[in-house]
Parts: C-alpha cells; sequence; structure tokens
C-alpha cells in the first residue's frame, strides 16, 4: 500500500509538471540592430519616472506616453552602448565607484546614507551602479563622435570676445524648458504642416495653462523628454544659436515658439534668468604624471608606482619633469614636463581639484586616483586677479565649443537613429 500511495504521489507530480503552463520572465520589446530592448528594461525606467514624479510632485501623462518616451529612450543607449563596444569604451569597477563616491558627496551624503536612499526609492544598488556605468559609456562614445565634428576658427572667437567685452561679462543665463515636435529627415510638405499643427495645438495649451513638463514628457522628441523638456541653466552663449537668438529680451515664464529647425518645431519657455557676476579668478599652475592600470599594470603597482617616484624626487634622486616625459600616460602634458599651465582649478575633476587646493606651492600630493587613472600632482604655484584676455579667449572658445557640441550632438544622435535597424515588436 504504501509502494501505490508513494507511485500515486510520483504521478501527480509528474502530471502537474507536464501540465503546468509557462511563466513568462521577460521579452524582447524591441530589435535595435545587433542589440535587443527588453520588457523589464522599458518597465523599470517607466516605474523609475513614475517614482521621481511622486518624490517631485509632478504630474505625468498617460502611462502609453511615459512608455513610448522610455522605450526611444533605451533604443538610443543601446545604440550607443553597442557603439561603446565596437570602441572598445569600458568603465572599470574602481573609476564606477570613484563616479559613485563624488556623486554621494556632491549630495551631501555618505555611501552608507545614499544606499539607504537608493532602497527607500525602490532602487538596488547593483542597478544603480549598473545605470551610473551606462551612464558614462555613453558620455565617452557621445564626447569621442561629436568632438571630431567640431570646428571653431579663431575668428569667431575674437567676435565672441569682443562681443563679451562690449556686455562688460554681465550675461544673462536662462533656465530653459524646452519641447521638440520634430518631423523626419527630409520631410514632405504634409509632414512639415502635420508637425506645425501639432506644434500650435501644443502651444495652445500650455497658453491656456497645461502643464510644461507634462506636455513635454508626452509629446517632445527632444533629448530631454523624460526630464520634462528642462535644459537647466544655460549662458546665452552656450545655448543653441537658434535659442540664443530669440530668448533675449524676454521675461520670466514667457513662452515662445513654434521655431522651426532641420529637426522639427521648437517651443521655449524661459523658466527663470539670472545675470551673471564678475569676479576674481583664482588660477594655480600645476603639474602631473598619470598612470593609468591595465590588463598587465594592477591598481596597486599604479599606485606604488608613484610613490616611488615622488620618495624619489623628494630625495632628489630623480626629476618630477623627466620622470613625466619617461612615464605619464598624458600625452598632451606629458612633453611640457607634466606641466597644464595656469588655469581655473573648477576645469580639471573634482579629486584633481580639491588636491591642487589643499597644497602649498612646489608642494608635491600623494598619490590619488580619478576617472583617468593614478595622478602624482605638484603645485607649482597660484595666483589671483583680474580676467586676462587668454581667460577670456578661453572662455569665449569653451561657449562656442559647449553651443556646437549641444547642437552637432542632436544631429549625431539623429542620424544614429536613423541609419540604425529598429524594430518594435509586438
Amino acid at each position: 500500500m504504501k509502494f501505490k500511495a508513494v507511485l500515486c504521489s510520483i504521478l501527480l507530480l509528474t502530471s502537474t509538471t507536464l501540465y503546468a503552463q509557462p511563466v513568462e520572465l521577460d521579452k524582447v520589446s524591441v530589435i535595435v540592430d545587433q542589440g535587443v530592448v527588453l520588457e523589464s528594461e522599458i518597465q523599470d525606467l517607466v516605474a523609475s519616472v513614475k517614482r521621481s514624479a511622486v518624490t517631485s510632485g509632478q504630474e505625468l501623462p498617460s502611462d502609453a506616453a511615459l512608455r513610448t518616451q522610455a522605450t526611444e529612450r533605451l533604443i538610443l543607449t543601446n545604440l550607443q552602448m553597442q557603439m561603446a563596444e565596437r570602441m572598445g569604451i569600458q568603465i572599470s569597477d574602481p573609476q564606477l565607484e570613484q563616479t559613485i563616491a563624488n556623486i554621494a558627496r556632491g549630495e551631501g551624503m555618505t555611501m552608507e546614507e545614499l544606499r539607504e536612499k537608493l532602497a527607500a526609492e525602490g532602487m538596488s544598488y547593483d542597478n544603480y551602479r549598473e545605470e551610473v556605468r551606462k551612464e558614462l559609456i555613453t558620455g565617452e562614445v557621445r564626447r569621442a563622435n561629436v568632438r571630431r565634428r567640431i570646428y571653431i576658427t579663431p575668428q569667431e572667437v575674437e567676435s565672441l570676445v569682443r562681443l563679451m567685452e562690449q556686455q562688460g561679462l554681465q550675461q544673462a543665463e536662462y533656465h530653459l524648458g524646452h519641447i521638440l515636435i520634430g518631423f523626419p529627415p527630409e520631410p514632405g510638405p504634409e509632414e512639415i504642416e502635420s508637425a506645425r499643427e501639432r506644434a500650435d495645438k501644443v502651444l495652445e495649451l500650455l497658453n491656456n495653462g497645461s502643464d510644461f513638463a507634462k506636455i513635454a514628457i508626452a509629446s517632445s522628441s527632444g533629448p530631454k523628454a523624460l526630464e520634462g523638456g528642462d535644459m537647466g541653466w544655460l549662458n546665452i552663449n552656450a545655448m543653441p544659436t537658434l535659442f540664443a537668438e530669440v530668448v533675449q529680451d524676454r521675461k520670466k515664464d514667457e513662452l515662445i515658439g513654434p521655431i522651426r529647425s532641420g529637426a522639427g518645431f521648437h517651443i521655449l519657455k524661459i523658466k527663470d534668468l539670472r545675470g551673471v557676476q564678475t569676479v576674481e579668478i583664482t588660477e594655480v599652475n600645476a603639474r602631473h604624471i598619470l598612470i593609468k592600470p591595465s590588463v598587465i599594470l594592477s591598481e596597486d603597482k599604479a599606485e606604488q608606482m608613484l610613490k616611488d617616484f615622488r620618495s624619489k624626487v623628494l630625495a632628489g634622486e630623480a626629476d618630477f619633469a623627466e620622470l613625466a616625459k619617461e612615464h605619464s600616460a598624458d600625452p598632451g602634458s606629458a612633453l611640457k614636463g607634466g606641466e597644464l599651465g595656469w588655469a581655473d582649478p573648477s576645469v580639471y575633476v573634482p579629486e584633481f581639484r580639491d588636491t591642487l587646493n589643499q597644497l602649498q606651492p612646489q608642494e608635491i600630493s600623494q598619490p590619488f586616483r580619478t576617472t583617468h587613472g593614478w595622478h602624482l600632482a605638484q603645485l607649482l604655484d597660484r595666483r589671483v586677479g583680474d580676467v586676462t584676455d587668454k581667460v577670456q579667449e578661453d572662455k569665449a572658445y569653451q561657449l562656442l565649443f559647449n553651443r556646437k557640441f549641444a547642437e552637432e550632438a542632436d544631429n549625431w544622435i539623429r542620424e544614429m537613429r536613423d541609419s540604425a535597424y529598429i524594430e518594435v515588436l509586438e
């Protein structure tokens, strides 16, 4: 009897196993060239946007509109990650942890407090790490591909320097909201007219009191759509030329548009504005030796290598400049003995900037890590003074670069998207 009972139990379990319904764990929602976007990725991003909206009290559009925006964001990220793989761009774990530590410090939190905040928002620390890693990688891909598309002539710099002098450096900054009603490359008259009608409808809704961020999330084709179209604070000389020409003399909360460009029709909102104060600049002149860890050279060995360099320089057994020429992985400064020249310390990554700020002239730091690798830095001198012609030229160049970078980044992303094979699966 016992044997029969056991046999019946086995048959029952086998029968249950044979006829159990399959459980769908995940599925492919979009084919993106050689990669895919999973359904779980779309749902996770939508859930993240919803959590952020609850925290900030932001009203959101329909789930269908959110899903469309989230899918498009993931398609672009996927394409850039594929390109990063082809280019060999990677972010090591030490670089990643250093970046996350900087993020926590910038938010006034310890790492433990950051973990607790993430847990309270329903995100695991491991998932957060990988999201930060993706952002760093896509940022590197974007910079590498867009930078080579930018050319700035000396005449452009001179013209902007003269304009800055005329304005007395009291240049306005605008906090802009942006909605783009896009149309495809080489659109026909009907497509242009359709986009124009949709843009007019959006502007009508905004003039009647509709929430700008909600409309941007639901309707915008711009890169900041999921952020409610918030472009942040932009100097008038750093924003796209098309925008710079229309925001001058406009007031807070004013709506502008629709403005046509090659990408579609733009609608802007001036969320706020402020003047730029002229301040004295404290510049530093420094030099450094950069050692980049690799498969052959471990993190510990790279750090120890710089410790040995430091001891030899302090003992008079080696010259800092000669060591930099021979060993530094920074090609721009190695030939100059590691010298970086006079610069505003804010142009450096936070760890480098903070290290220089703690040094006295001629003092050599201990080895320290940044996202670029391990550094040994020496502060040569520090000076405080008025803005010089060189600083004005550097500022003008950077403003022009930022403007062109923003314009070319949008063009590059659109070209990459248009040339890719994208199939959204039912």
